[in-house]
């Protein structure tokens, strides 16, 4: 199975469109797992299994391990699911994005070196940069197009022969980037009119959707105007409100799962 069939599968099987996405902190990590010897593997562990089958997949963000040097445990927490929970797939959340060979070797390290199924892309150096991840065919490619955060307005609404930058991304990731039908694309929740249009524009393409939760992306706005024919075509990221739903190192994955149950089901709600 290629990413986007892997996803599907991952989704039908436990009726789910959310990723969890694994950012560990240290200062909000259990008192337990704070400054302790594979801390961050073994905190993402138990939030692993008391959340698998509420999820489409798993989203682990690249900085929150190599700032302070603990690619070795995002590794250990990469294998964990894939051996554990092999149906599952994991995002690398790296946006990575830079010239063609430099682009070589960050491919490289995302699929050969994590053997993640889909890492995420800047595409703002263009196809070149893009190249050497969108020839993995079976690993799927994740472009920003429309970003969650407030300072997304300052570069992507730019407009390009009348229309905005993002709307441009979204016709190049359609029409030009998909030649091995793995592409996807991060369009944030806080921009439902926005994500309404891309819909329009790319109406095959799965959108990797973040800034629910803590940004306050509205779960109803987004899946009203993000989903696809088939009610589908979302994979909803939400992170710190479920891994931090509590600090309890008696009861933080039991609220972790109450918190992703919580946003699974409001999500089909709305599909």
């Amino acid at each position: 199975m290629n990413f986007v069939e892997k996803i599907s599968y991952s989704s039908n099987k436990n009726n789910s469109l959310l990723c969890i996405g694994i950012d560990p902190i240290n200062d909000k990590l259990p008192e337990c797992y704070r400054n302790s010897e594979d801390g961050y593997y073994e905190f993402s562990k138990k939030i692993i299994d008391s959340t698998h089958d509420l999820v489409c997949a798993y989203k682990p963000q690249i900085a929150y391990f190599s700032s302070v040097g603990k690619e070795d445990e995002l590794e250990k927490i990469i294998n964990y699911i894939k051996t554990t929970y092999p149906d599952i797939p994991v995002i690398l959340d790296a946006k990575r994005g830079d010239i063609g060979s430099t682009a070589e070797q960050y491919a490289k390290e995302s699929f050969e070196r994590y053997d993640v199924d889909a890492v995420t892309i800047n595409p703002y150096l263009g196809f070149d940069s893009l190249k050497p991840f969108l020839d993995y065919k079976d690993k799927g490619i994740i472009l920003l197009c429309r970003t969650s955060n407030p300072g997304a307005i300052n570069i992507q609404d730019l407009l390009v022969d009348g229309e905005p930058l993002y709307k441009k991304v979204a016709s190049l990731i359609v029409n030009e980037w998909n030649y091995n039908n793995n592409c996807l694309a991060v369009v944030g929740a806080t921009w439902p009119a926005q994500m309404k249009e891309i819909r329009e524009i790319a109406k095959n393409i799965v959108f990797l959707v973040p800034g629910v939760g803590a940004q306050g992306g509205s779960i109803k706005d987004l899946v009203i105007n993000g989903k696809n024919e088939d009610g589908k075509g979302l994979i909803i990221s939400s992170s710190r409100s479920i891994i931090y739903a509590s600090q309890n190192e008696f009861n933080f994955s039991d609220k972790a799962r109450q918190a992703a149950k919580g946003i699974r089901d409001n999500i089909n709600l709305y599909r």
